[in-house]
């Protein structure tokens, strides 16, 4: 089961590491990238333990409302949304507009 589940994983993060500069992708996208539009869960979780930080943008996912994680694991949500704001992306009542910033890939 575990080298399922990382599998699974490694599938996230090569799919989180394509959302390009000053968008986002909610959490069901990623799942439904991967493969099951079940696994939105498993997609925050896979982010909560993202080995590597720097290469795979886990802070540019967000729930589908467009809100930032209330337990971002590297910094918390003001972290989050600074992240998000430096590449220009603005919140409007505290969630990002989903119509603008979200990542429009030519598989979901």
């Amino acid at each position: 089961m575990r080298e399922h589940s990382e599998n699974t994983f490694e599938k996230i993060y090569e799919v989180v590491k394509q959302i390009p500069y000053g968008q986002v992708a909610t959490y069901g996208q990623i799942a439904s990238l991967v493969g099951n539009r079940r696994l939105s869960r498993v997609v925050g979780y896979a982010l909560h333990v993202n080995p590597d930080p720097e290469q795979i943008p886990c802070y540019r996912v967000v729930n589908r409302f467009g809100e930032v994680s209330k337990a971002f694991a590297f910094g918390g949500e003001n972290r989050q949304v600074s992240l998000l704001e430096a590449e220009g992306i603005v919140f409007e009542d505290g969630r990002v507009n989903l119509d603008k910033y979200q990542w429009k890939n030519v598989r979901f």
